[in-house]
């Protein structure tokens, strides 16, 4: 023991056993930073080749999902060939058109040619029944200068309908769109701050959400295809602006947009946008809430109220019939 004691309180001994450490500390902080280097790197080679698999994996659905639809929304012979033949592309078609049947869902050639054709055949069939029936049905005598210009405007009306129908479609898809939207701007967030990226977030999301609205998921599965294949990013998401319509999902574009060009966090950004979106929806709520009683007075006052005096008076009415009867 006394050997040992002896051994650890040499000079010599200690001196050694502090040069050990040294070098040991020396070569620890040289090997660490490689080794940090390393495991760096080989997470930023991982990342990309996920980045990269989840590209091929979007890109060969969106290939697949467009040799579908080509099988199934191949324009009709006969509308395309009505459409070229009066060269109605020309004279009807326009930037404005295809922005508003892809806000209402309809992509491809299929369905400009067949508004086109319906928005040139309307105005016939609707001048031919309102002729009809004018001239043939109707018992009124009005004069044929009258009929002839109701006929008239029956081809103006049916010229307008097929936009009446594109208008209600919109319409339905935007309110679709934005029950859904905050709950999705919360998963998006969940998803952004978990590490994930934007695309794999996004094809997350749509996942999630496509039992409730499939025309929000369809939209972000569009998006995700578009950044996988698209050169500059910024087009992906004006693009998803531009086919909703919504001005809280261009909001959205626009901070994922300033968020790629300046690096900065895009987590505060969709928090904000949607508790925004919700509070936008809980007050469309309230409007419809306030704007109940004034729909709800005619009703009552033509179907309660009535109801309401016969179960009040009806019995006293009765009593008094009796009493005359009786008297």
């Amino acid at each position: 023991m006394s050997s040992l004691i002896n051994t650890l309180v040499d000079p010599q001994f200690i001196v050694m056993v502090l040069a050990a450490v040294a070098a040991f500390a020396t070569v620890t902080s040289f090997v660490l930073p490689l080794l940090s280097n390393d495991r760096l790197g080989s997470r930023m080679k991982y990342v990309a080749g996920e980045r990269d698999r989840l590209r091929a994996e979007r890109i060969a659905q969106l290939a697949q999902d467009q040799r579908q639809a080509k099988l199934r929304t191949e324009p009709k012979s006969f509308m395309k060939g009505v459409v070229e033949r009066l060269n109605l592309r020309k004279a009807l078609e326009t930037e404005s058109t295809r922005e508003r049947l892809k806000m209402a869902g309809m992509r491809g050639q299929a369905p400009v040619v067949a508004f086109l054709f319906f928005r040139a055949i309307m105005p016939i069939v609707t001048f031919a029944l309102t002729f009809f029936y004018l001239f043939f049905w109707d018992k009124h005598n009005l004069a044929p200068l009258l009929r002839l210009a109701l006929s008239i405007g029956g081809a103006y009306v049916g010229f307008y309908l097929p936009n009446i129908f594109i208008h209600n479609l919109i319409q339905r898809r935007q309110k679709s769109i934005k029950r859904v939207f905050p709950d999705a701007l919360d998963l998006l967030l969940i998803c952004v701050q978990a590490g994930m990226s934007v695309e794999s977030a996004m094809n997350k999301v749509s996942n999630e959400i496509g039992s409730r609205s499939s025309e929000l998921a369809e939209e972000f599965g569009l998006t995700t295809a578009e950044l996988s294949y698209l050169q500059e990013r910024r087009q992906a998401y004006e693009n998803l602006g531009k086919r909703t319509g919504l001005s809280v999902v261009k909001a959205v574009g626009t901070s994922l947009i300033q968020a790629e060009r300046y690096g900065t966090a895009i987590g505060q950004a969709l928090r904000v946008l949607a508790k925004e979106s919700r509070d936008m929806r809980m007050a469309e709520a309230e409007r419809k809430a306030a704007a109940l009683p004034p729909k709800l007075t005619v009703p009552m006052i033509l179907f309660f109220l009535p109801v309401l005096f016969i179960v009040i008076l009806g019995p006293a009415f009765i009593q008094v019939m009796a009493i005359r009867h009786g008297g």
